[in-house]
This record gives structure tokens, sequence and C-alpha cells, in this order.
């Protein structure tokens, strides 16, 4: 298992699918290639300082070192997206909930604006707005 570490690998994961969990979100990736899978993790600014967000990454890493790779594809890549729920639920609790996000079958997230899912509940005709005469 190889890590992730350039900034275009871990963008192309994010536009795949994903599973949420309380204390993480896992995005996978499936590749072309025969190589290795490779995992990443990342935490973003909003979950609190460096210390905190450190430790984040940390107990996701030492996850993901606990968890047999049988579990996971092969040719996949994965990343990790810390949560701030990380800090405070138990270890085996998040053990548990990286098994199922493995084995659920994950949902695929289309990004931009409002693709494929039907019609919107606000799509109705909106009225011009008026603009006061100079």
């Amino acid at each position: 298992m190889d890590r992730l570490r350039q900034r275009a690998d871990f963008l192309a994961v994010a536009n795949g699918a994903r599973v949420n969990n309380p204390a993480f979100v896992l995005q996978s990736r499936s590749r072309d290639d025969s190589g290795p899978i490779r995992i990443g993790f990342t935490v973003t600014k909003k979950n609190g300082n460096a210390p905190e967000r450190n430790r984040i990454r940390r107990r996701l890493r030492e996850l993901v070192k606990r968890l047999d790779p049988v579990s996971m594809q092969p040719h996949h890549d994965y990343v990790l997206v810390g949560r701030r729920d990380a800090l405070s639920r138990d270890f085996t609790t998040m053990l548990d909930d990286l098994r199922i996000a493995f084995t659920k079958p994950a949902r695929h997230t289309a990004k931009g604006p409002h693709k494929g899912r039907g019609p919107r509940a606000d799509s109705s005709p909106r009225p011009a707005a008026s603009r006061k005469p100079d």
C-alpha cells in the first residue's frame, strides 16, 4: 500500500465515490493501471488548530494500519477526510465504521451545480428584479 502525496491525485479522488461517517469521509476512485492501493489523508483547517488536525490525521493513519488490506479493492485510490468527531469518537467504533465504509456501496457525487438529480423544488420562474429609473 502506498501513500497519495500529490495534489492532482487528491483532486482526482475527490471526484469519485464517497461514503460519509461521523468521524471521516472515505473517498475512492478506481484506476486503470495495475499499481498498488494508494491512500491519502487530509484534514481541513475548519477542524481545529494544527495539533488537533495532526491528532485527527494520526488516528486515521492508525485506523488504516489496523485494517486488513483485503477489505480494500485493488487498483484503487482512497482518501480519508478527517472530521472533528474523530477526536472524541471511540477508536474501536471508528475502526468498525471504516470496515463498513469499505464494504458499503459508495454513492457517486456529481461535482458542480445540480447534475442529473431531477427537477429542483425551487425551479419556479422568478420575476425579474425591477430597477428604479435613474
